[in-house]
């Protein structure tokens, strides 16, 4: 490659605008790796299938899906399937020879599985096992190639597990790893907020920049899930430096927005 690729993780919020980001990178210079998020498709086709999606909080304050056999069905389905092929097909439209593979197609992703989470339930301690993990590993001469070849990968959740067996992982991790392995020159991260808030309630208390040990201080009051996110951006600064921007999704041009200097930049 040229040069450092550009990683865009879409948000699979149900207000997220991903033609509209589709038709700004068609635009666009450079090579683009896609992560892409559908977790609104997977909650409306687990309620249909009376199979509700499960969260649990670890010992340690953090959120996560509980992912069981049913669930990882239901993800297969939807981030694999099709969440990712009508993501596929838009970029197809626009000019864009977008390619979708999961974690599971030539390796791409591979992880290790939980062993085990310590979660809290009803106020007590309990011990909870699922199909879930971290990546560990990408095929970086897979995804090299692709890019190489002209091709923009659009990758999704399941990966594989140290046996070859899928698995769930956060994309905020699979982000990171894809970082580690081939490096990025910027971290686009779309959102259905404006970018990171004070209070997530006021979208006019945007953070507009941070830097690292800002990041670390704004970890420690924050609660829930955006406390995993943070944890996850302030892990891709200790692999290597790379602008980070965390913008708005829902806009008409999400990725010129960003680009433009819209959204929370950290650096």
């Amino acid at each position: 490659m040229s040069e450092r690729p550009i990683i865009i993780k879409v948000g699979g919020g149900a207000s997220i605008n991903a033609e509209g980001i589709i038709k700004d990178l068609a635009g666009a210079c450079g090579q683009f790796i896609i992560v892409l998020g559908a977790n609104a498709v997977r909650n409306d086709l687990a309620i249909r299938l009376n199979s509700p999606v499960q969260t649990i909080r670890s010992a340690s304050g953090y959120d996560s899906v509980y992912s069981d056999e049913t669930a990882l069905e239901i993800i297969m389905m939807t981030y694999a399937g099709l969440a990712r092929n009508r993501f596929v097909e838009c970029c197809q439209k626009n000019g864009i020879n977008a390619i979708g593979l999961s974690g599971l197609d030539g390796g791409l992703i591979r992880g290790r599985r939980n062993s085990a989470i310590r979660a809290r339930e009803n106020g007590k301690l309990v011990v909870k096992r699922d199909l879930s993990g971290k990546p560990t590993e990408i095929n970086a001469k897979l995804l090299t190639h692709l890019l190489r070849s002209g091709y923009t990968p659009v990758l999704s959740i399941p990966i594989t597990d140290e046996n070859g067996y899928a698995i769930n992982a956060d994309n905020d991790n699979i982000v990171a790893a894809i970082h580690r392995e081939i490096g990025s020159k910027r971290i686009y991260q779309f959102i259905e907020a404006p970018g990171l808030l004070t209070d997530i309630d006021d979208p006019s208390s945007l953070i507009r920049t941070l830097n690292h040990p800002e990041l670390k201080a704004q970890q420690a009051v924050v609660k829930g899930r955006m406390r995993r996110k943070l944890l996850a951006l302030s892990q891709l600064f200790e692999l290597g430096p790379a602008d980070i921007v965390i913008a708005d999704g829902r806009v008409e041009t999400p990725y010129l927005d960003a680009e433009a200097g819209k959204g929370t930049i950290i650096s």
